[in-house]
């Protein structure tokens, strides 16, 4: 969380620096589960809610930087045939995804649809985990990611607006979790590591902030 708000520190200082059109997005959605499969068996990471924070600087006509902050909090689960016929609770995940990137707008007006993207890092962290299942504790974890998404900004005013949207989040080799060994766990341990997509939808408001100018008579 530490470095979450440092770097959003720094890109407010810069944009104080070069003055640029500002927007503010804060948002809350939905965040669609995942499966990483591995033969016939599976780990599985439920559906959640999600929210965060969208940073833009305006780079050029159309063009805004950004920096976004996305939370949320789901469940890991297992299936595998040597724990039987059902899905089990391995531990409950938080996930912090920070993103540098870029979005463009399609048309300027009351309706401004747009499409982006960007790269960042997921910072993983499982807690209460089930030790009848995994028989040991599961470690931080921080992952490469990039973003893609797209939707539009609804401006009821110059300065307010809807913001409605689609992401796709890419983490690279989401998992790395090892389940084995011991009395009420597996006979054998098994590691699962691989590329997954998860995807969702929010919304939110956006604020526009225009710097001040000063004019000389």
């Amino acid at each position: 969380m530490k470095k979450v708000i440092i770097t959003v520190v720094l890109f407010l200082f810069a944009i104080n620096l070069i003055a640029q059109n500002l927007e503010i997005t804060p948002h809350y959605g939905y965040q669609f589960g995942t499966k990483l499969n591995y033969g016939p068996n599976y780990l599985k990471i439920d559906d959640s809610d999600q929210y965060g924070i969208t940073l833009g600087m305006e780079m050029a006509s159309g063009l805004t930087g950004e920096i976004t902050y996305i939370h949320h909090s789901t469940e890991l689960k297992i299936r595998d045939i040597l724990l039987g016929p059902v899905e089990e609770r391995l531990a409950d995940l938080n996930a912090d995804w920070v993103l540098l990137g870029a979005n463009k707008y399609f048309k300027e007006g009351k309706v401004r649809p747009f499409a982006g993207g960007g790269l960042g890092l997921v910072f993983i962290a499982p807690k209460n985990e089930n030790l009848l299942v995994a028989n040991r504790r599961f470690d931080n974890q921080t992952k490469f990611t990039f973003s893609f998404k797209t939707g539009a900004n609804i401006m009821v005013s110059e300065v307010v607006g809807i913001n409605l949207q689609f992401n796709m989040l890419f983490p690279i080799e989401w998992g790395g979790f090892y389940v084995g060994g011991g009395t009420g766990g597996f006979s054998s341990g098994v590691s699962v590591s691989s590329s997954t997509i998860i995807a969702g939808f929010s919304g939110g408001l956006v604020f526009r902030i225009s710097p001040k100018t000063n004019t000389t008579n």
